[in-house]
């Protein structure tokens, strides 16, 4: 799965309209896939199911909806984040578009002792109506979330989706190590409720996560990773969350 590809080719669809069918093959491809992602950490259990989106409160013209639940221990949002990214550009690799849904709700709050978190509605897309320009799309400057050395990847990542458009991270190179950040400036947090920044800023670093690995990758490098606790709160404006200490290109 060339997960690079997909990162200039994805695309929020905030609404769908005029779209295709998934089949039932693209749906067992879909399901195949899921069994193959890679958690941020195994230890935590995860459940994602896939059900009609009429059987949820999203109501953006989606076929299906992606359910991801977890059992709630300590870094299960971050985790959420960065299985559910590796879906979303799969599922862009097929022609399905996504919307990452916050608010929407399903009929099983709970599954196996699950916790609900997130879930991700899906429609069959034209390829046309995919990006094709990604560049053209609204992101901070790398000088705003990116300081040292690019290594070739600040230009990449910095298209990473996030909740609102939020962006929640910085990145330092100091030369030997990334040490990745999520950052929150007080008072910013857009349309979101005040109480919910935090949780979807969490799913955001996930996400954040795996396109800066993919990004590091793609450029030959190799890491190794270190992950914290994240358990400041929003009054925080930094917060470490993970260090790489990247070495020379392959």
């Amino acid at each position: 799965m060339d997960y690079y590809k997909q990162i200039f080719k994805r695309k929020s669809f905030h609404l769908f309209r005029g779209t295709g069918t998934i089949t039932d093959d693209e749906m067992k491809g879909i399901e195949e896939f899921i069994k193959t992602v890679k958690p941020l950490d195994a230890e935590i259990e995860t459940k994602i199911c896939i059900v009609p989106e009429s059987e949820t409160t999203c109501k953006r013209g989606g076929q299906y909806c992606i359910l991801f639940y977890s059992e709630a221990k300590d870094e299960y949002l971050r985790n959420i984040g960065y299985i559910g990214e590796q879906i979303d550009l799969y599922l862009a690799s097929q022609n399905i578009g996504t919307l990452w849904f916050g608010i929407g709700k399903p009929k099983n709050m709970q599954m196996n002792g699950l916790d609900f978190v997130i879930m991700i509605s899906i429609a069959k897309v034209a390829e046309d109506k995919f990006r094709k320009d990604m560049f053209k799309s609204k992101r901070k400057p790398i000088a705003e979330i990116w300081n040292g050395n690019t290594l070739g990847v600040a230009e990449i990542v910095r298209f990473a989706p996030s909740a609102c458009n939020t962006q929640p991270w910085i990145v330092e190179n100091t030369g030997n190590d990334l040490m990745v950040y999520r950052f929150k400036k007080p008072g910013k947090r857009g349309i979101m409720p005040v109480d919910k920044v935090g949780y979807y800023n969490k799913i955001d670093m996930g996400i954040f996560l795996f396109i800066l690995e993919t990004c590091i990758e793609y450029e030959n490098y190799t890491y190794d990773r270190i992950l914290f606790s994240d358990t400041t709160d929003d009054s925080i404006e930094q917060t470490l969350i993970a260090k790489y200490v990247y070495f020379n290109k392959i």
